[in-house]
């Protein structure tokens, strides 16, 4: 846990996710097996737990990612020297249907913004400057909340992230957006006498927000707006994505922004924009 924090810098979110699963590992191969050590665990005790997993209907994703676990956890021990080959190398994450990200569509996002009315006091601010952040920069509901005054800088229009394993980078933002931030400060420093100086979005009592919080806001005025299933933060970052590659935007250009380490998990937009082709096609085309 430790090499995972301080090397590989992984956020907390994964780290307790990792640990559930060896967690959860563990706990299976101490009940069905009796071993002594790390050196007597091999393929088939992995594959029965896993197989116990998928009679539980434990979703193929999930199952994946615990293989994961496993996977980078006997690699560790490996390169520790602690066991001479991993239990894991013949094991393959399991086929996963793809589903294509959902998103708001461009005439409810106008909607939101131009006709939604959010309350005249200060958490209507602050649900206003949320929902413009996030579907202005595609931010993560995570770098969302941990924004600092200190990452907006007002005369370039650009705010700074800490994105997954502290990795920074730099946003553009619209004029627009650059003056409501520059409001909302302001305004903060008037009407709330211990809001909190460091982080840009506060409570009314002027405090960091925190993870539901986001989402219920989020999910209440989605509710409004639109009838898609999923009505969450990341939405609105599958939104963002989702609308710039309809609208043109270069891939690499998108995975910079979103923060992506690789081009494949930016792909997924591909799949909704050719979709919106097909749709076009079908309406335009007289042989469609």
């Amino acid at each position: 846990m430790d090499y995972l924090k301080f090397q590989k810098r992984y956020s907390q979110h994964t780290i307790i996710s990792y640990q559930n699963d060896l967690t959860s590992f563990f706990d299976f191969i101490e009940t069905q097996f009796a071993i002594q050590s790390l050196n007597e665990i091999n393929a088939s005790f992995a594959r029965s737990w896993l197989a116990s997993l998928k009679e539980k209907g434990i979703e193929s994703k999930s199952i994946n990612r615990k293989i994961s676990t496993l996977k980078s956890f006997f690699k560790y021990q490996l390169k520790k020297g602690v066991i001479p080959t991993s239990p894991m190398a013949t094991i393959v994450s399991t086929k996963v249907k793809k589903r294509l990200p959902q998103f708001v569509a461009e005439n409810d996002i106008n909607t939101l913004f131009n006709y939604m009315e959010f309350p005249d006091n200060w958490n209507g601010k602050t649900h206003r400057l949320m929902f413009h952040l996030l579907y202005n920069t595609g931010i993560r509901q995570a770098e969302l909340i941990n924004l600092k005054e200190a990452h907006i800088d007002t005369g370039n229009s650009t705010i700074k992230v800490l994105g997954k394993g502290n990795k920074e980078r730099i946003l553009p933002v619209s004029n627009e957006l650059t003056q409501l931030i520059k409001k909302y400060v302001t305004d903060k420093q008037t009407e709330l006498v211990l809001g909190d100086r460091e982080i840009l979005l506060v409570s009314e009592k002027g405090k960091k927000l925190y993870p539901k919080y986001v989402y219920t806001v989020v999910k209440k005025y989605l509710a409004a707006v639109t009838t898609i299933d999923k009505k969450s933060p990341h939405v609105l970052r599958h939104t963002f994505a989702t609308h710039l590659m309809n609208n043109g935007a270069d891939i690499n250009a998108v995975k910079e922004l979103l923060g992506h380490s690789s081009l494949a998990a930016t792909q997924i937009y591909t799949h909704n924009t050719i979709e919106k082709l097909k749709e076009v096609y079908k309406k335009a085309h007289p042989k469609a």
